[in-house]
């Protein structure tokens, strides 16, 4: 069994996860638009470009998202993406995810990490980089 994070978005779905393909050195393996969908004409036009589907492969994991209609989108309450890398990589990540995002917790040295910090990234989606 595998669990995947599937993050919903209010509008900004490929700009998001077009960051997190360069941010985490991941590929992007499927993109579709709800105009390149069967479900085109039950959405407004100015949504018909947004994603209604993108699969983002890393290493061997996956994160899926999509672009959720308002009045659908509810920002992310209750969870964090957490992600385990080396440091030198962690401390890179972290800072690219903090650029026009909340920082909750600074990057930094802790108890049972030698890198360690939270941040909300400018689409509003909670990280935790953890570093081993």
């Amino acid at each position: 069994m595998k669990v995947s994070p599937y993050l919903n978005f209010g509008g900004d779905c490929a700009a998001a996860f077009t960051f997190y393909e360069q941010c985490l050195g991941g590929r992007i393996t499927f993109k579709q638009t709800f105009a390149e969908s069967p479900m085109k004409d039950q959405v407004p036009a100015d949504w018909q470009d947004k994603l209604m589907h993108v699969t983002l492969a890393v290493g061997d994991n996956v994160i899926m998202g999509s672009d959720a209609p308002f009045p659908d989108y509810t920002a992310p309450h209750g969870m964090q993406l957490s992600i385990a890398v080396p440091v030198a990589e962690g401390e890179r990540i972290f800072n690219a995810l903090a650029e026009n995002g909340t920082v909750n917790q600074p990057f930094q040295k802790t108890f049972w990490s030698p890198g360690f910090g939270m941040v909300v990234d400018r689409f509003g989606i909670p990280w935790m980089v953890n570093c081993e």
